[in-house]
């Protein structure tokens, strides 16, 4: 079972576009859909935004599911500044830029018995690279930065940057990231550009959340065909 997880509804529509979706659950306030895509088991949902909601999801989809992969799509905010609207990003590694226990002498991002970043898996971002390859696509990667805040600030985008090495910002990896660190289940995680995280990015991520989706979710179907299921 492949799970594929997005935080908003107009993120995940496109991708249920592609697949035969064979039941929809109603769970835990949720709704989760069992798909097939070329004979492989699918269970996709949208979290709602923001870390605890898309813990949860992950948690549910890994438990209940048994899905063996999580793959996460959606859009973005650009922090390096080689990225433009609509371009595709794939996380090394994720983290949560919210945390802040540096009072108790911890870096910026970590949690006792935790880490500050969640590595994404090799072989899923290997996957990505040829996909991107054979269809001629620019594909960046690099450390995503999560947290429950919507960034419209160049000042805390360049703070975020400075102290994550970040190269785009969002809302739920980095707790998804843990989730998936936790039970060792391999995590992947594409996202397109919407916005650049400055002044003004609530416009431009309204304009442009619906068409970065779809970039997003056509490139994640092009992936399932070359991931199996175990």
């Amino acid at each position: 079972m492949i799970g594929i997880l997005c935080a908003m509804r107009e993120e995940l529509e496109p991708v249920l576009e592609k697949v035969e979706v064979t039941e929809i659950i109603e769970y835990a306030r949720n709704r989760f859909y069992k798909a097939k895509f070329q004979n492989k088991n699918l269970i996709l949902a949208y979290s709602k935004i923001g870390k605890v909601n898309s813990a949860t999801t992950a948690t549910i989809m890994i438990e209940k599911f048994g899905a063996k992969k999580i793959l996460f799509s959606g859009v973005a905010g650009a922090v390096d500044a080689d990225l433009k609207i609509g371009d595709l990003v794939i996380a090394t590694k994720t983290c949560q830029h919210d945390v802040d226990l540096t009072v108790f002498g911890y870096d910026p991002g970590f949690i006792p018995e935790s880490k500050v970043y969640f590595e994404c898996d090799e072989n899923l971002n290997s996957v990505a690279k040829k996909v991107a390859e054979r269809l001629g696509i620019k594909l960046k990667e690099g450390i995503i930065a999560s947290g429950d805040q919507f960034i419209h600030s160049k000042e805390k985008k360049d703070w975020i940057k400075k102290t994550f090495n970040a190269v785009a910002i969002e809302m739920e990896g980095g707790a998804v990231g843990c989730v998936t660190w936790t039970f060792d289940v391999p995590f992947f995680m594409l996202r397109a550009i919407s916005d650049t995280a400055e002044e003004g990015a609530g416009v431009d991520f309204d304009k442009f959340l619906e068409e970065s989706s779809k970039v997003s979710a056509q490139f994640l179907i092009e992936m399932l065909k070359g991931i199996d299921e175990e």
